[in-house]
């Protein structure tokens, strides 16, 4: 029993000699641009709006890797992973502005879609 007391006591007093900095962040960041194609099932989304929104943003600076799913109501969501060292909001800015690019290239106008760029909550 002394020998655990002291180990406690010898616990308290290392805490207060032994610096203490912030976890750094381990999950990277990421960006997610929600595209609803009004009238358009998943196949027609997959062949019109990912080809020139993922030409586009293979440009983005410090990006890791993409991903993007379609669902058949005509929801396309791709996801922007960012290098860990990054600020979300400078990512989200780039990813913005890439977007707007691509827009101009999409099949049939911009008139029948919906986009949403957002920072992913999973990236906290």
């Amino acid at each position: 029993m002394v020998i655990a007391i002291l180990m406690v006591i010898i616990g308290l007093v290392a805490m207060t000699w032994f610096p203490v900095r912030p976890v750094s962040r381990t999950r990277p960041p990421e960006i997610k641009v929600e595209t609803t194609y009004t009238g358009a099932d998943a196949l027609t989304v997959e062949q019109s709006w990912p080809p020139p929104s993922s030409s586009q943003m293979s440009g983005v600076d410090y990006m890791n890797y993409m991903y993007s799913t379609n669902a058949n109501n005509g929801m396309m969501t791709l996801k922007v992973i960012f290098d860990v060292k990054t600020d979300t909001n400078i990512d989200q800015v780039l990813t913005q502005m890439r977007q707007n690019q691509a827009s101009s290239q999409t099949p049939g106008g911009s008139a029948q879609l919906r986009r949403h760029v957002q920072k992913s909550t999973s990236s906290r």
